[in-house]
């Protein structure tokens, strides 16, 4: 199991910010532009973790040169259950430079994009003062 899968699962969310590369670029299923940055993306994140109930990791595929990473999970955004896929892209450093996630079904994702719209201005205020 990737370490990546081992710290979200754990909860241990300095491990996840200490794997991320100071430039990287997250994509949001549900925000039309990317994020930049280390700061904003653990952010995000950690807001993540409170909106998702019953996350684990099910299944992994990785490139065999070991720097793409596809991790599929599971979890709950209220009563919903909501598939996804993490999308790791490791720079030369080892350290995570694109993460882009996906998730499904519509209505899973519409209800993730109104828990993290609700919380979007404190994530601004963590991203710009860690």
């Amino acid at each position: 199991m990737h370490p990546f899968c081992k710290a979200v699962e754990a909860h241990d969310l300095a491990a996840v910010e200490a794997m991320l590369a100071e430039d990287v670029v997250f994509t949001s299923p549900v925000a039309f532009k990317p994020y930049p940055g280390r700061p904003l993306t653990a952010a995000i994140l950690r807001a993540v973790t409170e909106v998702f109930t019953d996350f684990r990791y099910v299944r992994e595929i990785a490139s065999d040169d070991g720097r793409d990473h596809a991790l599929l999970f599971v979890a709950k955004v209220g009563d919903r259950e909501i598939n996804g896929c993490d999308f790791l892209h490791m720079n030369e450093a080892g350290e995570i430079d694109d993460l882009m996630v996906m998730v499904r079904p519509l209505s899973a994702a519409q209800a993730l994009a109104a828990e993290m719209a609700a919380r979007f201005e404190q994530i601004s205020r963590e991203a710009s003062t860690g």
